[in-house]
C-alpha cells in the first residue's frame, strides 16, 4: 500500500512529565519542506487583484432577484464590478477614521456584500471580524467590545440585533454600514448613541477609486474569527495574511498534483456559513482561480431550488447535509420497487469493486454512469466535480455511497479555526482514505501524542493519541487571551483536542475527542462523540444526545425522532393522534429505545454504553436555544442545562423499572 506521508522527526518518549509522542509526518508533496507562500503576495487582496486583471469581465459574484416573492435566474456581478465597488468601500471605510490595522466586523448570511465587506478590509490592511450568523445579540456585543470593533457591515435583518446593543458597545463601534437599506428610525436611534448608520449605497457613495492602498505584509492579521466553542465565552482566533494565503494555496497544490484544480469556469454554490473559516477559505480559493460564487437565498427551504437553478461544478458540504441526501436517495431507492432497488445495488456493487482496485471513480463503471447514477448527480444540479466535506467526520457509509453514486471527486478533511481551516485532507480516488480524514496539507507537520488516561499510546504499533499540528497555517493565538493560548499551543505543537489513528496509508482517523470523556460511578469510562456517532446510525433518529456522569452507572439520551418513520411505526400500530402526541406515547419510546439498543449490539457496544432511557425531542438541536455551535456541534453543558428536569425524571423511571 502506497503511504502519502513521509516522516521528518523520529518519536520521543515520556519524559519530565510530558507524555510521549509519536513520529512527526508531512505530506509526500512537501517531503521536502513545508510550502512556502510565493513572495509576490503579501496579502488575500493579491490573489482578487490578479484575478481581476486575468478575468476583469467574468462572473464573480452571483444571487437571485425575487420579484413578487418569486426568485428569477442568477444576477451576476462581473470581476471588474466587483473590484471597483470594493475600492470605493475601502476608500469610505477609510473617511470614517478606520485605519490599517483596526478592526471592521461582518455581520449577516451569505451574500455579494459580505465578500466586497472583506475584500474591501483586504484592500486596507483591516483586520475584519466575521460575527457569527448565528449566535445573537450577547456574543455580537461581547466580540464587538473584545475585538475593539469600530466600524460594523450588516445583513438588513440584524441591524436591530446591532441596534439592541449599541449602549454596551458604542465605546468602540462608530459606524454601522448595513447590506442594504436602513430606515430614518434606525438612523436616529444609532445617531442618539453617536453612532453613524448608511445604506449600502449611501455608504458606496462617499468612497472614490483613487483612494491610495496602503502597503501589506504577511505578518498583518487578516482576521480575528470567533469560535463559540462548547463552553464560555467566544475566543477570538488570530490569523494572519501569511497563514490565510498558505491555506489556499495548499489547497490549490494538492488539487494540481491531483488534477483537480479549479478554473475561471468552475461555479461555486455559497451556502455554509462565510462567518466559518472553512467558506471563507473556499471562497478566496474560488477568487483566486477566477471562479464563480453564486449565493442560496439564505432561506434552507429554497436551498435545492437555488443548487438547481445554479448548476455548480464544485460544492462544500458538512456531514449533516450529506447525510441528508443519502437518507432521502436511500428512501426513494426503497420506494422504487424490487427490480430498481436491485438494479441499484448491483451497479453499485460492480462500481465500487473497480474503485476498490484502483480505478478513478469516472473510469469505474461509465455504462452505469449514465444509466444509473446520473440521476443522483442531477440532485447537486448535474455539473459537480469536485465535491468536499469538511466541519466532523463523515460517516464512512455515507462517504463510500456519494464516491460511488456523485459521478465526482469527493474529498474530505479535517480542520479547526486555530489552524485555518483544513489540515488535514483525503485524496479523492485513494480509495483506501475511506472513512479517514486524509493526509496533512503541504503547510502542516503532524504527530500524535500519548493520552495515557484515556489508554492511547502513540508508539504502539497501531499509533493513537492526541492530533497535534506544527506548521505555516497555525493561529497566532487567541485575542486577549494569552492564558488560552499556552494551554494549546506548547513548544510550537497546537494540541487540538481530537484523538487520531495513523492508518498504513498515511492518512489519519478521528476515532475520539479528548475532552469529551467522563466516567459513570462503577468506573467505567465512556468517549461519548464515538458512541453518539454508533447511535447515530439507527434510522429513526436524526440527531441524538447521551448523557451520563459519575453518579450513575448507566446512560441516558434526548433523541430526535425521524418523522416519517415514526409516523409509519405508528400507522402500522394502530396508535391515534397526531404527530405530537406520539411523543409522549409510551410505546413509541419503547420502540425507539429498543431501536437505538439494536443498533448498539450491531456495533458491539458494551453493555454500560447501551441506553436505559430516551426521551423524544420533536424539534432538533438549534443554535436558537444554543443547544448546537454553528458548525452543528453539541454544546452539552448548555444541553445539559435545557434537559436538567428530563434528564431527572429519565434516571428516576429507569431505576423504577429495576427497583
Amino acid at each position: 500500500m502506497s503511504s502519502y506521508t513521509v516522516k521528518v522527526e523520529e518519536s520521543r518518549p515520556a519524559a519530565d512529565g510530558k507524555p510521549s509522542a509519536g513520529p512527526v509526518y508531512r505530506n509526500i508533496y512537501a517531503k521536502h519542506g513545508l510550502m512556502e507562500v510565493p513572495t509576490r503576495f503579501e496579502s488575500p487582496w493579491e490573489f482578487f487583484s490578479e484575478s481581476v486583471k486575468k478575468n476583469p469581465k467574468n462572473q464573480m459574484l452571483g444571487r437571485r432577484q425575487v420579484v413578487d416573492k418569486k426568485a428569477g435566474p442568477y444576477n451576476w456581478l462581473t470581476y471588474e464590478e466587483v473590484y471597483d465597488t470594493t475600492v470605493k468601500i475601502g476608500s469610505a471605510i477609510r473617511s470614517r477614521g478606520v485605519n490599517p490595522g483596526d478592526r471592521c466586523g461582518i455581520y449577516g448570511v451569505n451574500c455579494p456584500e459580505w465578500i466586497m465587506a472583506m475584500e474591501a478590509c483586504n484592500s486596507q490592511a483591516i483586520s475584519y471580524v466575521p460575527l457569527y450568523d448565528s449566535l445573537g445579540a450577547n456574543a455580537v456585543e461581547f466580540i464587538i467590545n473584545h475585538a475593539e470593533v469600530s466600524i460594523a457591515f450588516a445583513q438588513e435583518s440584524k441591524i436591530p440585533a446591532i441596534l439592541s446593543c449599541l449602549s454596551k458597545c458604542n465605546s468602540y463601534l462608530k459606524t454601522i454600514v448595513s447590506f442594504g437599506n436602513i430606515s430614518s428610525t434606525q438612523k436616529s436611534e444609532a445617531e442618539e448613541q453617536g453612532v453613524a448608520c448608511f445604506s449600502w449605497e449611501e455608504f458606496v457613495q462617499t468612497g472614490n477609486l483613487d483612494h491610495e492602498l496602503p502597503q501589506k505584509r504577511k505578518t498583518d492579521i487578516c482576521s480575528i474569527m470567533y469560535t463559540s466553542g462548547t463552553t464560555g465565552e467566544p475566543k477570538g482566533v488570530v490569523l494572519t495574511n501569511a497563514a490565510f494565503m498558505g491555506e489556499v494555496l495548499s489547497m490549490d497544490q494538492l488539487l494540481v498534483e491531483t488534477d483537480k484544480e479549479g478554473t475561471e469556469e468552475d461555479v461555486y454554490f455559497s451556502f455554509l456559513p462565510l462567518a466559518h473559516i472553512f467558506d471563507q477559505i473556499m471562497e478566496t480559493y474560488c477568487i483566486y482561480r477566477g471562479a464563480s460564487i453564486g449565493f442560496w437565498q439564505g432561506d434552507i427551504r429554497y436551498l435545492i431550488e437555488d443548487l438547481l437553478v445554479l448548476k455548480p461544478t464544485i460544492f462544500c458540504g458538512v456531514p449533516r447535509v450529506y447525510d441528508r441526501i443519502y437518507t432521502g436517495v436511500m428512501e426513494k431507492i426503497e420506494a422504487g420497487g424490487t427490480l430498481k432497488k436491485l438494479l441499484f445495488q448491483y451497479a453499485y456493487n460492480y462500481k465500487l469493486r473497480n474503485m476498490e482496485k484502483g480505478l478513478r471513480q469516472d473510469e469505474a463503471a461509465p455504462r452505469f454512469d449514465r444509466l444509473v447514477f446520473d440521476k443522483i448527480k442531477l440532485a447537486f444540479g448535474g455539473r459537480v466535480r469536485l465535491m468536499l466535506s469538511g466541519a466532523a467526520p463523515l460517516p464512512k457509509h455515507v462517504e463510500e455511497f456519494l464516491r460511488v453514486t456523485c459521478c465526482c471527486s469527493l474529498s474530505q478533511g479535517y480542520g479547526l479555526t486555530e489552524s485555518c481551516g483544513g489540515c488535514l485532507t483525503s485524496i479523492a480516488n485513494v480509495q483506501s482514505m475511506l472513512g479517514t480524514v486524509g493526509v496533512p496539507m503541504t503547510t502542516i507537520e503532524a504527530r500524535l501524542e500519548s493520552v495515557p488516561e484515556m489508554g492511547y499510546d502513540a508508539l504502539a504499533s497501531v499509533p493513537r493519541g492526541e492530533i497535534c499540528l506544527r506548521g505555516k497555517t497555525l493561529f497566532s493565538g487567541y485575542h486577549k487571551r494569552e492564558d488560552l493560548t499556552k494551554s494549546v499551543l506548547v513548544d510550537g505543537w497546537f494540541h487540538t483536542g481530537d484523538i487520531g489513528e495513523w492508518q498504513p496509508d498515511g492518512a489519519m482517523k478521528i476515532i475520539d475527542r479528548k475532552k469529551n470523556i467522563f466516567k459513570l460511578s462503577q468506573g467505567e469510562y465512556v468517549a461519548v462523540e464515538n458512541i453518539e456517532g454508533v447511535y447515530s446510525r439507527c434510522p429513526l433518529v436524526t440527531s441524538i444526545w447521551i448523557y451520563g456522569n459519575s453518579f450513575e452507572s448507566f446512560l441516558v439520551a434526548v433523541a430526535v425522532p425521524e418523522r416519517k418513520a415514526l409516523e409509519d411505526w405508528a400507522l402500522s400500530n394502530q396508535e391515534t393522534g397526531d404527530f405530537p402526541s406520539l411523543f409522549n406515547n409510551t410505546k413509541a419510546r419503547k420502540y425507539i429505545l429498543d431501536e437505538l439498543n439494536s443498533t448498539a449490539r450491531k456495533h458491539q457496544l458494551r453493555g454500560f454504553e447501551m441506553l436505559r432511557a430516551v426521551h423524544l425531542e420533536p424539534n432538533p438541536f438549534d443554535i436558537e436555544r444554543d443547544l448546537v455551535t454553528p458548525t452543528f456541534k453539541l454544546k452539552r453543558p448548555q444541553l445539559l442545562n435545557y434537559y436538567k428536569d428530563i434528564v431527572d425524571q429519565l434516571y428516576k423511571e429507569a431505576k423504577a423499572k429495576t427497583a
